[in-house]
């Protein structure tokens, strides 16, 4: 997906592709959508996605290296700004985060990738000020490629919107991100695709079903030359959504994302109009000019994040709360468990594990003593309680059994040991 140190395709190589691509979805478009067609429809869109697939792959042929935007991750979160040129990303850099990213009044004005840090609720969350893309992104146009493989990277998408246009930028950027594979605001869907080595197609369904029937799900199988699959259905599914369950082994997996729509320059519209575009979903109207609602967009940043502050504590002290551990919903195994926090004190101390002492709000009775998969919430305490020599020993080797001598640890064989004679009485 246009990684740095990856060769493009040519133009040569590209015109084909791209010729295909446009029959594909000109097909799909004047096909008709009901139960007959199902079937026709996954294979065409099993086909788009490999065309789309072959496209976005780097070249095997040699040539010059493609610059890409080299940014080492830093803080807590990342957070990418996504928009056409001229909506004020640079401004928004500027504004929140101090740093000083250049502004005027013509297009494209930044051209690489500008960096910047958000201190907020004793957080660090890493701004990247990203090139403003434009159509046709998603095929390497206007460094489209860079832009988006970067984006791939964070842990959210703030996408800045000019208020004073249509709703048809949102859509245009929504589908460029989408045909490489992001998705946003989105989950997995509830299917499970498991290859095996003998027994065909073996489909099952919890719920009703209107669009995946077993014959759409054949066809799109055949496509991708899965002969010996189980498939299970927990979600009435479109068709996309079993195509990105096909996808996920391949080289370019799916990644869902949150994304908050940032309306700027609400200071030209009526206050009907910001009104109505504030009530949209994952939206959020600001004005970078006059610094209206910047506070509103980081408080709602910070929401999407879902970051969780743990605070240490140790025996007899008072709980440290100037440097919390802070766990990032969207990294690792997205799960905030005692037995993550503890590793990112120090692996180490979890062999030494025995259990942990928790304050706050996921325990019932504060503290409560908890083990390793209990789930933390925000701005919990946790105290670690370690195992003693004698429980490290008595793990090490197991719960003893048989018969030993009275005050040693000398097992006695039970074959040996003479049957006591029966009571006289």
């Amino acid at each position: 997906l246009g990684f740095a140190g990856a060769s493009p395709l040519s133009v040569s190589a590209m015109a084909p592709l791209l010729e295909k691509i446009a029959a594909l979805e000109l097909e799909i478009g004047r096909t008709q959508k009901n139960k007959a067609t199902n079937a026709h429809l996954g294979q065409l869109r099993a086909k788009l996605c490999a065309a789309r697939r072959e496209l976005l792959a780097p070249s095997k042929a040699g040539g010059k290296k493609q610059a890409g935007f080299e940014v080492q991750r830093y803080g807590h979160s990342r957070v990418a700004l996504i928009g056409f040129p001229s909506v004020g990303k640079s401004s928004l850099l500027t504004a929140l985060t101090g740093v000083k990213s250049e502004a005027a009044s013509y297009d494209f004005t930044t051209l690489t990738c500008i960096p910047g840090v958000i201190n907020y609720n004793d957080c660090k969350i890493q701004l990247l000020d990203l090139p403003g893309i434009i159509t046709g992104a998603a095929q390497g146009r206007g460094r489209g490629r860079q832009v988006i493989a970067t984006a791939r990277s964070a842990d959210m998408i703030m996408m800045v919107l000019d208020a004073t246009k249509d709703d048809s930028q949102r859509q245009l950027l929504t589908k460029e991100l989408e045909d490489v594979g992001i998705r946003l605001n989105k989950t997995r869907p509830r299917m499970s695709v498991t290859r095996t080595k003998t027994g065909g197609l073996r489909y099952n369904a919890t719920v009703p079903i209107t669009v995946l029937s077993r014959e759409t799900c054949y066809s799109i199988l055949q496509t991708y030359k899965m002969f010996n699959v189980d498939v299970v259905l927990h979600e009435d599914a479109s068709l996309d959504d079993f195509i990105d369950v096909l996808e996920e082994d391949g080289a370019a997996p799916r990644k869902y994302c949150r994304c908050v729509y940032v309306y700027n320059k609400i200071d030209m519209l009526s206050l009907a109009q910001a009104d109505e575009l504030a009530r949209q979903p994952y939206s959020v109207v600001v004005s970078v000019y006059h610094n209206w609602n910047l506070d509103g967009l980081l408080e709602r940043v910070w929401q999407e994040l879902d970051l969780k502050r743990i605070y240490t504590k140790k025996h007899r002290l008072y709980p440290d709360f100037n440097d919390p551990l802070v766990m990032t919903a969207q990294r690792g195994d997205k799960t905030a468990t005692v037995e993550n926090a503890v590793a990112m004190l120090h692996k180490s101390l979890l062999d030494d594990f025995k259990a942990a002492m928790v304050w706050g709000s996921s325990v019932k009775a504060s503290p409560q003593v908890c083990g390793l998969k209990h789930e933390l919430q925000d701005e919990d305490v946790i105290q670690i309680l370690k195992m003693t020599p004698a429980e490290k020993a008595r793990r090490a080797h197991g719960k003893k059994t048989g018969t030993t001598l009275a005050g040693t640890n000398n097992v006695v064989d039970p074959k040996t040991v003479k049957e006591r004679a029966p009571l006289k009485t």
